[in-house]
């Protein structure tokens, strides 16, 4: 099985890069964070036309959004209204593996704003209480089973997830309160970081290049923002990951790009 995980900014706008990497990379299961529409708006047609008959979306005007586009039967498991703002930032699906039934949560977590400092700004403050109810999720048997947990989670972690660890221990997304904050949601679920599972965390990888560089392939001042965790029931089954740099190199762009895990199973 392949799962891909992907914030697309649009999935109107970007609907022509969708159906590129569909064609292309061809996972079973496609899940994208910042739709940026409401449900009735939701593409469905141009899924359908490319073989994805299953999709399941949590949207909203114009903001965020999530959504599960498969090849397999879908079973709507969740949207759960983390920090009960009404925005569509999660959405869980259980889809049919030759082993057993695989839980899947797609998750958008709040960017957090410019500055990294509760006292003024509300939406990093909003980010961190976020991580803490996902804490609170994890510890209540959210990754009990075979589960995977895929999206874009605003945060790279590990000193060579970012392009400069030194100069962004004060950038909102690797600052040492927000690693400490994610670090206690993976514990939580022992959540299996699946994409450090093939690469070392002393090598860089990242999944995220800002639309403000010049030329974001020659400065390559990136970061690991979306990630792929698997539960202790499914980390025998990695097999194959794929980061598709080359996608933000396409016309009309994401500044992410997809990341696709393959299970064994």
């Amino acid at each position: 099985m392949k799962i891909a995980t992907w914030n697309i900014n649009s999935v109107r706008l970007r609907m022509p890069l969708v159906a590129h990497f569909l064609k292309t990379a061809a996972p079973d299961i496609l899940c994208l964070q910042e739709t940026k529409c409401r449900d009735a708006e939701f593409p469905m047609k141009d899924f359908t036309s490319l073989g994805y008959n299953h999709v399941e979306i949590n949207g909203q005007k114009g903001y965020h959004g999530v959504a599960v586009a498969s090849k397999k039967p879908l079973r709507l498991i969740e949207k759960r209204d983390f920090c009960e703002k009404g925005d569509a930032r999660h959405i869980s699906v259980e889809a049919e593996g030759e082993g057993g039934p695989i839980t899947l949560h797609n998750f958008y977590v709040p960017a957090g704003g410019d500055e990294p400092d509760v006292e003024i700004n509300p939406k990093f403050a909003h980010k961190l209480s976020f991580l803490d109810e996902m804490k609170a999720w994890g510890e209540n048997g959210a990754a009990k089973g075979r589960v995977a947990m895929v999206g874009d989670l605003n945060i790279a972690p590990l000193e060579h997830d970012v392009w400069s660890h030194k100069q962004l221990l004060k950038v909102v997304s690797h600052t040492p309160v927000e690693v400490e904050k994610l670090s206690a949601v993976f514990q939580a679920g022992k959540w299996i970081d699946a994409m450090r599972h093939f690469v070392p965390a002393d090598e860089k990888l990242y999944t995220w290049w800002s639309y403000r560089a010049a030329d974001w392939a020659a400065s390559n001042r990136g970061r690991r923002l979306d990630h792929i965790l698997v539960s202790e029931g499914l980390g025998g089954a990695l097999k194959k990951l794929d980061v598709l740099t080359e996608a933000r190199g396409w016309e009309r762009p994401s500044d992410h790009v997809p990341v696709i895990i393959e299970l064994s199973e």
